[in-house]
């Protein structure tokens, strides 16, 4: 066998790399810093592959790639790290991607987060959503939310997730993580079950289907501060796509609930960092009654403007806060227009600085 399983994940911990790719025909690739770096080592047979599939997959696991292609699951690595794994089937043969989880929590300031996201926190009820593409530290991001509540208040925190990431102790709250699969069949179920467990603060991993939604937003009304991810980009997009998740005879209603729950939406994309490492760029939006009716009168296009506008909620758009990390030199000018939400004024801005950026 070419490759140890264990030697493998000592490399992406001692690499600091936020994930591992195996993949047949190719050696197993880290991703570091946001690069594809190959190991230097014979390319992945498909023998290599089954062999390190199976050396970290349980039989259950096993059997759901037989049978629909693919499975999802976490696990411990010694006390050096968590992984997050998805096995997948390619031409026929085995494939994993592992996402690294870091052991230790981020506070807010250290992921870069504004000052505003701290006071949030402390709501005794409504929804806050946390949205980005894939990858882009969302998960970190809700950790790190989660447990500044942990040390900073007293209550009860369910967290619903497929599969459970980050680990919480139970600190100044008591704190329950339920994994979708292994403890509870989904995240609806869950929720539902979750208000009948006395719970102050609701995580839920992911509002993939309209149940799901419908279930959050309920919980959020009814007295419990919800954090919950979406893959949208901006706090417009994400309002969209929760209205949009229901039927036309239900918009006003779910507009109306939304408008009354929400308390924020914090959009976030990765960036390479100057000098290596990445960092987050931010968008934050705040309810606010402005907000609320635009909301209701289905009027999401003008968010935008009222994120622009909003500095003294502590809003920020995430073209300013890319602008913020160049000008600390923090992120170069082709980062900042790769990330933006709109490249062509973005360019424009740099240009009028004198950044250096590729040519178009």
């Amino acid at each position: 066998m070419n490759y140890d399983t264990n030697d493998l994940l000592e490399l992406v911990v001692e690499e600091n790399a936020s994930d591992l790719h195996i993949q047949v025909g190719q050696p197993p690739t880290l991703r570091v810093n946001g690069s594809m770096v190959p190991i230097d080592g014979p390319n992945l047979t498909p023998e290599d592959t089954s062999y390190l599939m199976g050396s970290m997959t349980s039989e259950g696991a096993q059997q759901q790639v037989k049978t629909v292609g693919g499975a999802d699951f976490g696990f411990a690595y010694l006390d050096k790290a968590r992984f997050r794994v998805s096995v997948l089937k390619a031409k026929g043969n085995i494939g994993m991607v592992l996402r690294q989880i870091p052991n230790e929590m981020f506070g807010l300031r250290e992921i870069g987060l504004p000052d505003t996201v701290r006071e949030l926190l402390y709501r005794p009820r409504g929804l806050i959503l946390v949205t980005g593409p894939t990858g882009s530290g969302k998960s970190t991001t809700l950790a790190s939310m989660v447990n500044y509540i942990n040390e900073h208040r007293d209550g009860h925190i369910i967290t619903i997730e497929d599969p459970i990431e980050y680990y919480h102790d139970h600190k100044r709250c008591i704190v329950t993580q339920r994994e979708i699969g292994a403890d509870v069949s989904s995240f609806a179920e869950a929720i539902r079950r979750g208000l009948r467990q006395d719970p102050d603060v609701i995580l839920v991993g992911e509002m993939r289907d309209l149940e799901t939604i419908e279930a959050a937003i309920s919980a959020a009304e009814t007295g419990h501060l919800v954090f919950a991810t979406l893959h949208t980009n901006g706090a417009a997009k994400t309002v969209d796509r929760i209205v949009d998740a229901f039927p036309a005879n239900m918009k006003d209603m779910i507009r109306t609930q939304l408008a009354s729950s929400i308390i924020a939406v914090l959009s976030q994309v990765l960036c390479k960092r100057t000098g290596g490492g990445r960092i987050a760029g931010f968008e934050l939006m705040v309810s606010t009654s402005s907000i609320q009716s635009l909301i209701r009168e289905n009027k999401t296009y003008r968010i935008n403007s009222d994120i622009q506008t909003g500095a003294k909620h502590g809003m920020i758009a995430l073209d300013t806060h890319l602008m913020s990390l160049y000008n600390k030199d923090l992120i170069s000018g082709d980062e900042a227009i790769e990330k933006s939400q709109d490249a062509i004024t973005m360019r424009q801005r740099l240009e009028a600085t004198g950044a250096k950026l590729k040519e178009l």
